[in-house]
């Protein structure tokens, strides 16, 4: 879904990214890069992907089932913010109800927002939605309160995720990038305009960046003395 009135055909910063559209797939204008700062892999990665993306954006459901395929195959790190588009009017509602879920594991998490994207169709109104996520709730055995979010924590971080795409330059949904933690020879991001290149973006990634973790930036584990 396009935001803005400004959709030229910008090639985004370091002249990276690619153009065309795979069959059947609506081509996606490139994004004028403002603020590399967030494309970059997260501590112990030297690959990710990193994709801003609205819940009731249909497009974002197509995605979604590539880029879950293509973190199973690599392994590499999926960033996923969150970006509803003022249009919308139940995507910002979702959004904070994914943000509980990724509360209790970031896998149940992911697992809704694929719920979710695979029942837009039926998906009307905020109240749609949050009976969808009740049921989704019940079936996976997490009490979910009556007030999901009382003290607007999650709401804070969908806004803070929507600010910064603001920030980036963010037009349209979704925006994906293949990111790497190169600062010398190879470019650090490469947007995906054509998802059936995917693969092959990202071979060419975790080559360049000889590997798709980095141990030595990865997190260090506290161990609980007994």
């Amino acid at each position: 879904m396009k935001l803005g009135l400004r959709m030229g055909a910008a090639v985004a910063a370091m002249g990276m990214v690619l153009s065309g559209a795979a069959v059947g797939q609506t081509p996606t204008p490139t994004t004028t890069v403002h603020d590399t700062a967030a494309l970059k892999p997260p501590p112990g990665y030297k690959v990710a992907i990193v994709e801003f993306q609205d819940l009731e954006c249909p497009d974002c459901a197509r995605a979604f089932p590539v880029l879950k395929d293509a973190v199973a195959k690599y392994k590499v790190a999926w960033v996923q913010h969150d970006f509803p588009l003022p249009m919308h009017n139940w995507s910002f509602d979702a959004a904070v109800l994914a943000r509980f879920f990724d509360s209790k594991s970031k896998e149940l998490g992911s697992e809704f927002r694929g719920s979710i994207f695979a029942s837009q169709m039926y998906l009307h109104t905020p109240d749609d939605v949050r009976a969808f996520a009740q049921r989704f709730a019940t079936q996976h055995g997490v009490q979910m309160p009556f007030l999901v979010d009382p003290q607007g924590k999650f709401a804070a971080e969908v806004k803070a995720d929507y600010a910064l795409g603001q920030k980036i330059g963010i037009e349209h949904t979704p925006t994906i990038w293949v990111v790497t933690d190169q600062s010398k020879g190879a470019p650090p991001f490469v947007e995906i305009v054509d998802r059936s290149k995917l693969y092959q973006i990202l071979d060419t990634a975790i080559a360049q960046a000889g590997g798709v973790k980095d141990v030595a930036k990865a997190p260090v584990k506290k161990t609980v003395a007994k």
